[in-house]
């Protein structure tokens, strides 16, 4: 077993240089395998590989908690400071519905199918303490409404057990890449799509136009000092975030115990909700033109590292130990879905919105711009946009749906 973590800090990234490289080669292999493998599960399922079968600990690696504590509170402020409310704007109030409305069917989704397979299944829905379901469900609830980096703070505020939470990530994963499918594909038949809602997707094209030109205007190498900012926006951020939450959690936790209940004495949940708070207060700043050098991008980079070291603590064999979970998720997803469609049914939303504006939520930026530039490839930044807006309200919508899913669970 390695138990140096400068060696297995080496060893994941290693794994994930080798997943980013197979999956963007050209090679006919490679692009079917990963059809079928998204790299994303790759991320956890490897380094799950490594802890399961003993080459490495996850459980007494201080990889995770250092992690979790520095970079992901400033992955939170890398990915919300770049987000360019006049370009939102553009996009016009029906592109913010259906961003919205899927965030709302991931909230009322959720519940639902917790009650629903509670009635079929109550087994599947047990536990206590640490094991309890809705603990898991609720990583998945911030994962789907934002992404990775709101599923583990979610975590860290809901303290779900390793074993639950790697069931939660196989659920997560595999659900959300069968969605993913399914938008992709109807991006190919989008006109009929659109004829069927009764949508005009000319400003689509408009959109595309002017992305266009943006791109190629804000472009620009980064300068060594660029990413001293970026250094200093992030982790003063994250520095800040800590000091006041060390100042808030005692106070509630002497002043107002019983809102231990609903985890707002838990230190973590007031550093991710103050760091994306300051996220979003700096993109409205002259700082948000750290996002033309990379903000994003090098957000991006720390969540893969903080995948990686989550799927280090997993344990492959007890994802087979609740199949029941998977119809949660599918149920789930499902209600999202059908709320979504009605609404964008009825309002005449192009299919280009439903599809992005749901990927925005379920899969995060990278999802989203890959089923945004399977419309064309100028409309990737569009996902982008409209994930960092899932970023912002990921950990607080998902921290909503989870009290909703205690109240089931206990009620």
């Amino acid at each position: 077993m390695i138990t140096n973590d400068a060696v297995v800090l080496g060893l994941l990234m290693l794994i994930l240089a080798a997943i980013f490289y197979t999956a963007s080669d050209g090679n006919a292999a490679w692009k079917r395998f990963y059809a079928v493998v998204p790299p994303l599960l790759l991320c956890y399922f490897i380094p799950g590989l490594l802890n399961s079968f003993g080459i490495v600990n996850g459980q007494t690696s201080q990889l995770y908690p250092v992690i979790s504590k520095y970079f992901l509170p400033a992955c939170l402020v890398f990915f919300t400071i770049g987000m360019d409310w006049r370009s939102l704007s553009r996009l016009g109030p029906k592109a913010l519905i259906a961003m919205l409305v899927g965030t709302l069917g991931i909230m009322v989704g959720g519940p639902f199918a917790l009650w629903i397979v509670g009635l079929i299944s109550p087994q599947t829905v047990a536990g206590e303490g640490a094991d309890a379901v809705w603990r898991g469900l609720a990583t998945i609830a911030g994962s789907w409404i934002g992404g990775g980096a709101n599923q583990t703070a979610l975590k860290e505020v809901f303290q779900p057990s390793d074993a639950l939470f790697s069931q939660m990530v196989a659920v997560d994963v595999l659900v959300a890449e069968l969605w993913m499918a399914f938008l992709i594909y109807g991006a190919g038949n989008a006109t009929r799509i659109d004829r069927w809602l009764g949508a005009d997707s000319r400003p689509i094209e408009m959109i595309k136009q002017h992305l266009d030109i943006q791109n190629k205007t804000n472009e620009n190498t980064p300068a060594m000092r660029d990413y001293i900012f970026l250094g200093a926006a992030g982790f003063g951020a994250t520095g800040a975030a800590h000091f006041l939450a060390d100042i808030i959690t005692p106070y509630l936790s002497r002043n107002y115990p019983f809102l231990d209940k609903y985890s707002l004495t838990s230190p973590f949940f007031w550093v991710v909700t103050i760091a994306t708070f300051i996220g979003i207060a700096l993109s409205l700043t002259p700082v948000r033109k750290l996002e033309h050098v990379g903000a994003s991008k090098l957000g991006s980079v720390f969540l893969y590292v903080l995948v990686a070291t989550i799927g280090m603590q997993m344990d492959l064999g007890a994802v087979a130990g609740n199949p029941g979970l998977f119809a949660i998720g599918l149920i789930w997803i499902l209600t999202h879905a059908i709320i979504l469609v009605l609404v964008c049914k009825w309002l005449k939303i192009p299919f280009f919105f439903l599809a992005v504006g749901s990927q925005a939520n379920v899969g995060g930026s990278a999802s989203a711009s890959v089923v945004a530039a399977a419309f064309h490839p100028s409309l990737a930044t569009v996902g982008v946009l409209l994930a960092i807006l899932g970023y912002a309200i990921g950990t607080y919508g998902g921290y909503l749906t989870a009290l909703v899913m205690q109240w089931i669970s206990e009620g």
